[in-house]
């Protein structure tokens, strides 16, 4: 059965439709940590090219680390997710505007001007 282009040109449009200014969620501790132990395992392993093996390496080693030793990593993740979360307030934050193209605000101060005159 072919395609039609109708739906191949429908879904270009959904996967362009992402903006590209947008917000980036904040990692989570191991993403964190997992950015720091690639560094050290690279410099102790320069031989080592293997993704898979430097992420399992990674996952082992975190699933052994205490909870006093994944600390640092789960407060940096969570001053990154409240400077995520403040930033994504400003980000989607839009100013109220009427269809004249003036904020509410204004429209109030011209109402009540004109009903004090």
């Amino acid at each position: 059965m072919k395609k039609r282009k109708r739906d191949e040109n429908a879904k270009e449009e959904k996967v362009n439709k992402k903006d590209s200014g947008a917000l980036k969620r904040p990692p989570c501790a191991f993403l964190i940590f997992m950015e720091e132990f690639r560094q050290t395992y690279k410099e102790s392993s320069p031989d080592c090219k293997s993704i898979t093996a430097i992420t399992k390496a990674g996952g082992a080693k975190w699933k052994s680390m205490s909870e006093s030793e994944n600390a640092p990593y789960f407060s940096d993740a969570q001053e990154k997710k409240a400077k995520y979360e403040k930033a994504k307030k400003e980000f989607y934050r839009k100013p109220t505007t009427t269809e004249s193209g003036r904020s509410s605000s204004e429209v109030q101060d011209d109402q009540e001007e004109e009903a004090s005159c």
